[in-house]
C-alpha cells in the first residue's frame, strides 16, 4: 500500500465557483475561447474576478497553456500553475493540487480548467494516431499490432473477463447506461436531454467491441468547464454555500499502463481505483454508507461497475444488480454517456449542484458525494462535503 496514514488536505479548501460552456457537438470556436468562457463564467458564479485568480490547474492534454489563459481572461500575476497528467484520470486531481496550493498558503483562488473540441476537432474514440515515440507509448506497442487500436477496444477485454469471470450478460452493463439517460433526459444542460432509454434500446445498439455496444461508450463534446477552489474561511463570504473538499486522492496501481493494464493477475478489477478509494475512506473517516450520490467517471458502462465494487459499495459481480436497484443516487446530471463528456470535469461540478441543492435532479439532504476520475488509467478522487460549520 503506498499511503498507510490519513492525510492533512481534508477541510480546507472548498469549490466555491463552477461555470461551462453549452455542450455540443460543433462549437464554432476555439478551444481557447471555450476555456476562457468557462474560467468567466466559474469566477462569476462564485463572486470573484480575473483579479482575485493566482494559480490555474489543467490537464496536460489541454491545448490552452496557462499563462494564455490567464492573458485572455484578464488575470494578473499568477503564483502557482500545474498540470495533471492521464486524461480523464486527472479530473478530480486538477482540484487536489488546487487545494494542496491553497492549504499550502502558495495562492489564494486556484481555478481548474478543461476545454476542448473533442468532437469538432480530435476525437479521442477514434484511437492512437500520430503518436510521438516515447517510453509511455511502447506499452501501446503491445496492444495495437493485434488490433487493440481504440480506448473501446481497450475497455472490452477487461469487460469481457468481468462478464465470464461472475457469470453476467452484457445487461450488466446496461443498467448503468440507462440509469445515465434517465438523469440525462431530466437535465436540460445534457445532448440527450429528452432521450431516456430502456435496457431493450442498450441491446439493440449496434455493436462496437464485443462485448461493448454503441451505448455502453461515452459520447464525444465539444465544451469546456471550470472550478473555482479557495480556502474553506474566504468561501463563508462567498454567494454560494462551498462545497468542502474533504478527501482528495490520486491513484496507480501494480503493473499500471494506460488503458492496457492486461498483465496483473486480475483483470475484474481496477486497482488504481483501489488505491484512490483506500485513501478517500482514509481521510474522511467515511464508508459507502456515509455518502449520498456518486458521480462515477462513466466513459465506458463496465468500468462504473468495478468502480463500485472497489469502493466497498458491494461485493465484486454484484453491482449491476446494485445499480438497477438504484441504492445510491448515481450519476444525476447524466455522467458522460448522457449530459456531456469533459473529461470528467462536469461531474465535479455535478458534485457541487447537489451540495448546493441546485442539482436538476436533486437529491434531498446531500451532504456527502463522491467524485471519481478516468479509469483503465492513473486515476484521482473526491469527496465534496457540505461546510457543517457554515
Amino acid at each position: 500500500m503506498s499511503v498507510r496514514t490519513r492525510d492533512r488536505l481534508g477541510g480546507r479548501a472548498a469549490v466555491v465557483g463552477i461555470g461551462a460552456t453549452e455542450f455540443s457537438k460543433d462549437s464554432g470556436r476555439s478551444e481557447l475561447r471555450l476555456a476562457v468562457e468557462a474560467v468567466r463564467a466559474a469566477l462569476d458564479d462564485a463572486g470573484l474576478t480575473p483579479g482575485d485568480v493566482d494559480g490555474l490547474v489543467t490537464f496536460t492534454m489541454d491545448t490552452s497553456p496557462e499563462i494564455t489563459v490567464a492573458q485572455a481572461a484578464g488575470m494578473g500575476e499568477l503564483s502557482f500553475f500545474s498540470r495533471v497528467h492521464y486524461g480523464g484520470g486527472a479530473a478530480c486531481a486538477t482540484v487536489q493540487q488546487a487545494a494542496l496550493a491553497v492549504a499550502a498558503g502558495v495562492a489564494d483562488v486556484v481555478v481548474c480548467y478543461r476545454a476542448f473540441n473533442e468532437r469538432s476537432g480530435r476525437r479521442f474514440g477514434s484511437g492512437v494516431q500520430r503518436r510521438e515515440p516515447s517510453a509511455e507509448g511502447a506499452a501501446l506497442g503491445w496492444a495495437l499490432p493485434f488490433g487493440l487500436l481504440t480506448p473501446a477496444s481497450w475497455v472490452a477485454m477487461a469487460a469481457q473477463r468481468y462478464l465470464h469471470t461472475y457469470g453476467l450478460t452484457a445487461e450488466a452493463f446496461g443498467q448503468v447506461a440507462v440509469v445515465d439517460r434517465k438523469h440525462a433526459a431530466t437535465n436540460p444542460a445534457a445532448y440527450f436531454h429528452g432521450r431516456p432509454i430502456t435496457l431493450a434500446d442498450h441491446a439493440a445498439s449496434r455493436r462496437i467491441v464485443e462485448p461493448l455496444r454503441l451505448l455502453d461508450c461515452c459520447q464525444e463534446t465539444d465544451g469546456g468547464q471550470a472550478l473555482v477552489v479557495t480556502s474553506v474561511e474566504r468561501a463563508r463570504d462567498l454567494p454560494h454555500p462551498p462545497a468542502v473538499i474533504v478527501a482528495a486522492a490520486q491513484g496507480a496501481g501494480r503493473a499500471q499502463e494506460q488503458m492496457t493494464s492486461f498483465y496483473r493477475d486480475d483483470l475484474t478489477g481496477l486497482p488504481e481505483m483501489g488505491v484512490v478509494a483506500r485513501q478517500l475512506w482514509r481521510t474522511s473517516g467515511l464508508t459507502p454508507a456515509g455518502i449520498d450520490v456518486g458521480i462515477l467517471y462513466d466513459h465506458f458502462t463496465p468500468f462504473v461497475l468495478t468502480q463500485l465494487e472497489e469502493f466497498g459499495f458491494c461485493e465484486p459481480g454484484e453491482a449491476a444488480d446494485f445499480v438497477a436497484a438504484e441504492r445510491l443516487p448515481l450519476n444525476t446530471h447524466g455522467g458522460q454517456l448522457g449530459e456531456a463528456y469533459l473529461h470528467g470535469m462536469n461531474g465535479v461540478a455535478e458534485g457541487v449542484r447537489q451540495l448546493r441543492g441546485s442539482s436538476v435532479n436533486q437529491v434531498p439532504g446531500a451532504g456527502r458525494v463522491l467524485v471519481t476520475a478516468g479509469t483503465g488509467v492513473p486515476t484521482s478522487g473526491l469527496i465534496l462535503g457540505s461546510d457543517d460549520r457554515g
